[in-house]
C-alpha cells in the first residue's frame, strides 16, 4: 500500500462541479481527471457538471478523500470560490501560513487610478532606495507597518475579469477609484459590477477630496444606489477619503486594506504546490519570452519546470519588482521570468512540474484537447437549457447583465426581473446599465456564467466575436414584456428553442439609386464578409440601427447575383425601407434556430 492511499488527504467538495474545477482542486491536470472519468464509464467534456459521488470517485483515484461541503460552502459557491481558497484545498492546514493580500485598482477613467499607484509606490522607502521601478512587471509590493501587500497593476476590470474567465482570480481585494467631485460614472458601475459577480471585498478609496467641487456625501450616495453602503452610513463598505495627487490619506487606505485581508485570513502554504498566475507576457527580441507571474501557492525557484497554459520550461533567470535577479519568490510575489517555451496569456494558470518529460505529455494533451475543442463549437449559456439545469441541480440561480436603450427602459425591466425571481430559482442581475452590448459585458458574462439580455440596443462587433468565441447567449428585445414573458417561461421550463443570429458581412452606402419600380437602391462596397440575397439586413446611423428587414434585390454590375463578397460594389434593395442614406453602415445577417446543446452552467 502506497503513502497517499494510507495518508489521503482530505478536500471539500460541492454537490456539482465542474471538470475543469475538480482538476484545480485536485492539483491536477483537466486532462488526466476526463481519462480517469472515461476509465469508470463517464464522458464529459472539461466544462461539464459532475455530480458529488463521481467527483469523490476521481478524487479518491488522485490521493484525496472527499467530503461534501458545509451549507456556509454552498452558499459561497453561488458565487465564485476564492481562488487562494482552491489552491490550499489539499494542503495540509498546520502548513498554511498568512501571505499578503493581492490587490487590484478598478475605476472609472481619468478618477485616478494611476495617480493613486504613483502614490503609493511612493510610500513604499525600498523603492526609493533601489532608486525607483526599474522594469514593469504588471506587480510590485509595498512594506507598510510591517507587513507586506502586493498590488496588480493590470489596467482595467476587462483585464481583471479576463483573468477570472480563464479560471484565475488574481486579487484578494479591490480598491474602487471613485472622484469626489465627479461621482459614480459608467465605468465605476461596470467595476462595481465584476467586482460583486467575482465576490472579492471592495475598499472605495474616494479620491480628489481635496477640489473645491468635491461632494462626498452625494458620492457616497451613489455608491450606496449601487449596493456599496459606506461603514460610516451603517454598511460594510470602507469608504476612505484619499488625494492621490497630494498623497494625502494614501496611509488610511493602506490601514483599510490590512483590516480587511486581516478579516478574510488569507493564506498559503509556501512549502506547497507551487501554483499562481501569469500576469502579463511578452516576446523580447533579445531575452526570449519575458513573463511576470503571481506566486499563490509554495515556492517558485531558478530551475523549475513551469507549465502555463500551452507554454511550458525551465526558468533560466527570475526577478523581481525592481528588476533585481532572485533565486526564489514565495506567495503572493509577483516575479519576472525568463525560460518559457512561448509567450502565454494573462490570466493563465501555471504550475511547478516534476520533469520537462511530464511538462511536455502535458502541453501535448492540451494541445488534442484544444484541438478536439475547436473542431466543437462552444455551447451558449441559454436561457433554453436552465430547467433543465436547475432540475439536475446544477443551476441555484439565473445570472443575467441587462443593456438597454434608456433608463426609462431599464428601470421597469430590472423591476420587473426582480419580482419574477420569488420561485425556486433565483434571478442574479449582475449587471444593469443603458448603452449598447460591449465586449467588456461578455467578458463578464463569460467569466460568471451569464446570459445578455438587450432591450432596443445592439451589440458591437468585438461582442458578437467575443460571444461567438466563449459561447455566450446575446438576446435582443423591442418589447418588455415579451422579454419578462420570455425568462418567465424559462424559469418554468417552457421556452422555445432560440433564434440564433448569424453575421455575413458589413457594406458601407456610397450612392443612392432611385428605381421607379424598386424604389431606393443603395449603391455599396462589401468592406468584409460577405453580402446574401436572402438574408436580412441591419442599417446604421451614427451608430444607431435605424431599420431592420429582408433583402428585396441585390445585383452586381446589373446582374441579380445570389452573393457579393468583400471589396465588390454592389447594389442592394431593402424591402419596405426607402430612406437609405449615402453614409449608413448595413449588416447582412441570418436568423435560424440554434439546437438545444450542453451549457457550460
Amino acid at each position: 500500500m502506497s503513502d497517499i492511499e494510507r495518508h489521503p488527504k482530505t478536500i471539500e467538495l460541492p454537490p456539482t462541479i465542474t471538470v475543469r474545477e475538480l482538476a484545480n482542486s485536485i492539483q491536477s491536470s483537466p486532462i488526466e481527471v476526463i481519462k480517469s472519468l472515461m476509465s469508470n464509464g463517464v464522458m464529459a467534456n472539461i466544462n461539464q457538471q459532475i455530480d458529488f459521488d463521481t467527483a469523490a470517485i476521481i478524487a479518491a483515484e488522485m490521493g484525496y478523500e472527499a467530503t461534501l461541503e458545509t451549507l456556509e460552502d454552498e452558499e459561497e459557491e453561488r458565487g465564485e470560490i476564492p481562488l487562494w481558497r482552491r489552491m490550499i484545498a489539499g494542503e495540509d492546514q498546520a502548513a498554511l501560513t498568512q501571505r499578503p493580500p493581492v490587490v487590484t485598482i478598478l475605476g472609472h477613467v481619468d478618477h485616478g487610478k494611476t495617480t493613486l499607484l504613483d502614490a503609493i509606490r511612493h510610500t513604499d522607502v525600498a523603492a526609493g532606495e533601489a532608486g525607483g521601478i526599474t522594469q514593469h512587471i504588471g506587480a510590485y509590493q509595498v512594506e507598510f507597518n510591517g507587513r507586506t501587500i502586493t498590488f496588480l497593476d493590470t489596467p482595467g476590470h476587462s483585464a481583471f475579469t479576463a483573468m477570472r474567465a480563464r479560471g484565475a482570480q488574481g486579487a484578494d481585494i479591490v480598491i474602487l477609484v471613485v472622484a469626489a467631485d465627479d461621482g459614480v460614472m459608467p465605468q465605476t458601475r461596470e467595476a462595481i459590477a465584476h467586482a460583486k459577480a467575482a465576490r472579492v471585498p471592495i475598499i472605495v478609496a474616494l479620491n480628489k477630496t481635496d477640489r473645491p467641487n468635491a461632494d462626498q456625501e452625494r458620492v457616497k450616495q451613489q455608491l450606496a444606489e449601487n449596493g456599496l453602503v459606506p461603514d460610516d452610513w451603517d454598511g460594510d463598505t470602507i469608504v476612505v477619503p484619499i488625494s492621490a495627487k497630494k498623497q494625502q490619506g494614501i496611509e488610511d487606505l493602506l490601514e483599510a486594506i490590512l483590516l480587511v485581508a486581516e478579516n478574510m485570513d488569507i493564506q498559503a502554504n509556501p512549502k506547497g504546490k507551487v501554483i499562481g498566475t501569469v500576469i502579463e507576457a511578452e516576446l523580447d527580441k533579445s531575452k526570449g519570452v519575458l513573463a511576470s507571474l503571481l506566486v499563490q501557492n509554495g515556492t517558485l525557484k531558478v530551475g523549475d519546470e513551469v507549465v502555463a497554459g500551452i507554454a511550458f520550461g525551465r526558468l533560466r533567470a527570475m526577478f523581481d519588482h525592481y528588476g533585481r535577479k532572485i533565486s526564489k519568490a514565495g506567495p503572493s510575489t509577483p516575479v519576472s521570468v525568463m525560460g518559457l517555451s512561448e509567450v502565454p496569456p494573462a490570466g493563465e494558470l501555471f504550475y511547478v512540474v516534476d520533469s520537462e518529460r511530464e511538462a511536455r505529455d502535458i502541453v501535448n494533451e492540451r494541445h488534442q484537447a484544444m484541438d478536439k475543442a475547436s473542431a466543437s463549437p462552444k455551447s451558449a449559456v441559454t436561457l433554453e437549457q436552465l430547467f433543465d439545469r436547475f432540475q439536475a441541480g446544477e443551476v441555484r440561480e439565473l445570472r443575467m447583465i441587462i443593456k438597454a436603450d434608456v433608463q426609462g427602459s431599464l428601470e421597469p425591466i430590472v423591476s420587473s426581473l426582480n419580482d419574477l425571481s420569488s420561485g425556486d430559482i433565483n434571478i442574479n442581475i449582475l449587471h444593469a446599465e443603458t448603452g449598447n452590448i460591449t465586449e467588456s459585458d461578455v467578458m463578464l458574462a463569460a467569466a460568471s456564467k451569464a446570459v445578455v439580455i438587450g432591450f432596443n440596443v445592439s451589440a458591437d462587433a468585438a461582442a458578437r466575436r467575443l460571444a461567438e468565441a466563449e459561447g455566450i447567449s446575446i438576446r435582443n428585445y423591442e418589447i418588455i414584456y415579451r422579454l419578462t414573458e420570455d425568462v418567465e417561461k424559462a424559469l418554468k421550463g417552457m421556452l422555445p428553442p432560440e433564434e440564433k443570429e448569424n453575421t455575413l458581412g458589413h457594406a458601407e452606402v456610397r450612392a443612392v439609386f432611385r428605381i421607379s419600380k424598386l424604389g431606393n437602391i443603395a449603391g455599396c462596397k462589401v468592406v468584409d464578409g460577405e453580402i446574401r440575397r436572402n438574408a436580412r439586413i441591419r442599417v446604421f446611423r451614427q451608430g444607431k440601427v435605424i431599420h431592420e428587414g429582408p433583402i428585396s434585390s441585390l445585383k452586381h454590375l446589373q446582374e441579380d447575383v445570389r452573393e457579393v463578397r468583400t471589396g465588390f460594389e454592389c447594389g442592394i434593395g431593402i424591402k419596405n425601407f426607402d430612406g437609405i442614406e449615402v453614409g449608413d453602415k448595413l449588416e447582412c445577417y441570418t436568423i435560424e434556430k440554434a439546437a438545444v446543446e450542453e451549457s457550460v452552467f
